[in-house]
């Protein structure tokens, strides 16, 4: 740059240089900073005021901005025509209106219709329970029916219709907590099949865990399928009879999931003889794993154990035989043209059992080739050092059950523990009102079915198992 651009460029940014910009208009930052300090102060007069802004606003706050224009004043009216002889600028009186005619008189107005009576004002419904996106209030929609914890008879029970207390937990045995309900179900075939479980009204008071077991799984595919639901139900005094009822479950799944195929076919063959004794050994191989357990825990067999019954479906929609087995108490009903008729099978005289003792349960440690012995884990050779029971072990204290049954439409199938099959013997009403609830065509869902299992009944409050069949 030239020494002329140099000085230019000093005089440009010298702080001494005077400020060649117009003068003040009083409207720069360092005037406005003043007006506001000003404005700020105790006792400074107000500021002035826009040229938008009222004379006279006395509500103290925001203002709009800008403000709303203002309506267009009325447009003057024309004046009136001059007369001939006088000055165009001369003022006439205003014509004169002519008078307004009286308006007649209005008939008296009929007396008011009475006021119908308002309808009462339906039941406020929870906002949990409205649909997603429901704005009508509640006071205009009907409440919604649900099922309802009902019981049967002219007193209530003693406890709760809901759980009140929680099992004990233990921080490293979470996996041995049981629900308080488990709900299930399935259709195939010809026929639709409801389960549900759930504690009693003692043990749900009691904080004590659902002794019943649940099991319903599928084995198999297409019509090939065979469907289980296995319910076993623990002893009443043993600690740990809820662990006993789900081990029984566990183990009898395993062993018809394994010959699945062969017990499918026989059902769909109508082989009753062969079901008859192909359960038989699987029965007795689960109860001897439950006494090899006991053995492991150190406890007696009795305090081990549970009832088990189960059933077996066939999911090809032309074979309608229904199979029943187990040991233990419990229940076995069809309702039948609006009748419950019990259907639970007989059981033998001890005199009329036959057949020889089963490897694995009631039978002496026998020795393989190999000189192993055979545990109690269903005849498998153990490892060394594996527990074997060296007496041969009692029978059961209940006999096996069998029952192979062929279904008719509209037939309904229940099968119960010992907390159900009770009541439902011993209190009429409750067969009764299942039987009026479930005569209808179309099974309940699984919310109603739920309900209708715990019908609660003054007497019976030990946990509750149901498993019913609807035939199409």
């Amino acid at each position: 740059m030239t020494q002329q651009g140099d000085n230019w460029w000093d005089k440009l940014y010298d702080d001494a240089a005077p400020d060649t910009a117009p003068a003040a208009t009083g409207d720069t930052l360092d005037d406005r900073f003043d007006s506001a300090s000003q404005a700020t102060r105790p006792g400074a007069q107000p500021p002035p005021r826009a040229p938008w802004e009222p004379l006279d606003d006395p509500a103290p706050g925001p203002r709009a901005f800008p403000p709303p224009p203002a309506p267009p004043a009325p447009a003057s009216p024309p004046p009136p025509p001059t007369s001939a002889g006088q000055p165009p600028d001369a003022v006439l009186p205003p014509p004169q209106a002519p008078p307004a005619p009286e308006a007649p008189a209005a008939p008296p107005a009929p007396p008011a219709p009475p006021e119908p009576a308002a309808p009462p004002a339906p039941e406020r419904r929870p906002a949990s329970d409205r649909p997603e996106g429901d704005t009508v209030p509640d006071a205009t929609r009907p409440p919604v029916p649900r099922p309802r914890t009902a019981h049967i008879g002219t007193r209530p029970p003693t406890y709760e219709p809901e759980p009140t207390a929680l099992p004990a937990a233990r921080p490293d045995e979470l996996l041995d907590l049981v629900a308080d309900t488990v709900l299930d179900g399935a259709r195939y075939g010809a026929y639709t099949l409801r389960a549900a479980s759930l504690r009693g009204d003692s043990a749900r008071y009691r904080g004590d865990p659902r002794r019943d077991a649940l099991l319903t799984a599928r084995f198999g595919h297409a019509e090939a399928a065979l469907v289980l639901v296995a319910v076993a139900g623990g002893a009443r005094t043993a600690d740990a009879a809820h662990l006993a009822a789900a081990d029984a479950c566990r183990w009898i799944g395993e062993a018809v999931g394994r010959s699945h195929a062969r017990l499918s076919e026989d059902i769909r063959a109508g082989r009753r003889g062969d079901l008859k004794s192909g359960l038989h050994r699987l029965t007795d191989r689960t109860f001897g794993r439950l006494r090899a357990r006991a053995a492991e825990l150190g406890v007696e067999p009795e305090e081990y154990t549970a009832s088990l019954r189960c059933l077996l479906l066939s999911a090809d929609p032309d074979c309608r035989t229904r199979v029943f087995f187990g040991i233990g108490r419990g229940g076995l009903f069809r309702l039948r043209d609006g009748a419950w008729q019990d259907i639970e099978p007989l059981i033998p005289e001890p005199a009329a059992l036959t057949g020889a003792p089963v490897v694995g349960f009631g039978s002496p440690p026998a020795e393989t080739e190999e000189g192993d012995r055979h545990t109690m884990r269903l005849g498998v050779p153990g490892p060394p050092g594996a527990p074997f029971v060296e007496e041969s072990l009692p029978p059961p204290a209940e006999p096996f059950r069998f029952r192979a049954s062929v279904a008719r439409p509209g037939d309904t199938l229940l099968l119960a523990s010992n907390g159900l099959a009770e009541p439902m013997r011993g209190e009429p009403a409750l067969a009764e009102e299942l039987a009026e609830r479930w005569a209808v065509p179309e099974p309940p869902g699984l919310a109603a079915f739920l309900a209708d299992v715990q019908l609660r009944v003054k007497g019976y409050a030990d946990d509750r198992t149901g498993v019913a069949v609807w035939e199409a």
